[in-house]
């Protein structure tokens, strides 16, 4: 096990000059391409990705089956265990993720230059969405990985809304420095994922709004709360929950749907106002099954190859979650 820690630091030293390198090609390249240019280039890097990216090819295969079938078993390493042989459709849906994938990331290079007039030209808001924005200032704006989950603050933000978005360190320090000045561009507030929620709450009660993702693992002890998702628990963040609970501000879920011609549409999958003594858990489990409804239909625009499933809860904490589960029920009846 030390051997094994040793080892990613030096492995760490030596691929930073490479992907250093990567993120210079990037900007100087796909940042002036013409966007059908970009997106072409992208769908060969995910190609090449697809191809080389075995760990990640089962990865996706694991997420994808444990999806539609809840009966399967997880472990730790469920993404190790499982051989690589899909079916002609699961194949299809992965390589649809890879290219979903590259081309979001695409994006963010592409929009390190001219950002509100790029966004503006690729992608739109659909007028459900338009019109909650239009009735609830401010708002907190919840997505997931799912299609180009980049565009969507962007857009708020051309509504007119003061937008804060929270970035998490991704990759390289290079990389995670990139996604922010990307974001930064068109005029959004970015603050780090460590110590976040003060920053938030003062940017709720100046007018913000506050964008998050939140299909990722977080442990309990560091703000996150079990709740099922796909058919099974997750831990995730009560961000969304907790900041419309202490500002009384709607939580609004959305996702940018990536359209045949290579533009996107930001649809609002549900609009939540806030309600006085709300639960926690309940709007954010409710959050998870609205995002839960749109990954099903659509699985090749989420980001497959994510240990989503990694964790398992321990006998109380699963109890406490079916405890909740069936409060929830009750009160439904």
């Amino acid at each position: 096990m030390k051997r094994r820690r040793r080892k990613k630091p030096i492995k760490r030293g030596l691929r930073r000059p490479f992907e250093w390198f990567g993120i210079f090609l990037g900007v100087a390249i796909l940042s002036n391409l013409p966007h059908s240019w970009l997106f072409g280039l992208c769908d060969f890097i995910a190609a090449v990705m697809y191809r080389f990216d075995r760990r990640g090819r089962a990865l996706s295969l694991a997420n994808l089956r444990l999806m539609f079938d809840p009966s399967a078993e997880v472990g730790k390493d469920y993404s190790k265990s499982t051989l690589y042989d899909p079916t002609r459709r699961e194949e299809m849906i992965i390589r649809r993720s890879y290219r979903n994938m590259a081309r979001t990331i695409g994006h963010v290079f592409w929009t390190c230059r001219n950002a509100g007039k790029r966004a503006a030209s690729v992608a739109t808001l659909d007028d459900s969405c338009r019109k909650c924005l239009a009735q609830f200032k401010p708002i907190v704006t919840v997505s997931a990985h799912l299609g180009c989950w980049e565009v969507l603050s962007q857009l708020v933000h051309l509504e007119g809304h003061k937008m804060m978005s929270v970035a998490k360190d991704i990759g390289t320090p290079a990389m995670t420095r990139l996604l922010m000045k990307s974001r930064k561009s068109i005029g959004q507030e970015i603050v780090h994922a460590d110590g976040a929620f003060r920053h938030l709450i003062a940017g709720l009660r100046a007018g913000s709004d506050i964008g998050l993702l939140v299909d990722q693992v977080v442990k309990p002890k560091d703000g996150g709360v079990w709740v099922r998702f796909l058919g099974r628990p997750v831990p995730v963040s009560v961000a969304p929950a907790f900041l419309s609970a202490k500002s009384h501000t709607p939580v609004l879920v959305a996702w940018s749907r990536p359209l045949k011609d290579g533009t996107y549409r930001c649809e609002l999958i549900s609009c939540r106002p806030w309600e006085k003594g709300a639960d926690i858990w309940g709007v954010t489990q409710r959050c998870m099954l609205d995002l839960e409804r749109v990954i099903l239909r659509h699985p090749s625009c989420w980001v497959l190859n994510y240990r989503y499933f990694r964790k398992t809860p321990t006998a109380e904490e699963l109890a406490q979650l079916e405890g909740r589960e069936r409060e929830a029920k009750g009160r439904c009846q």
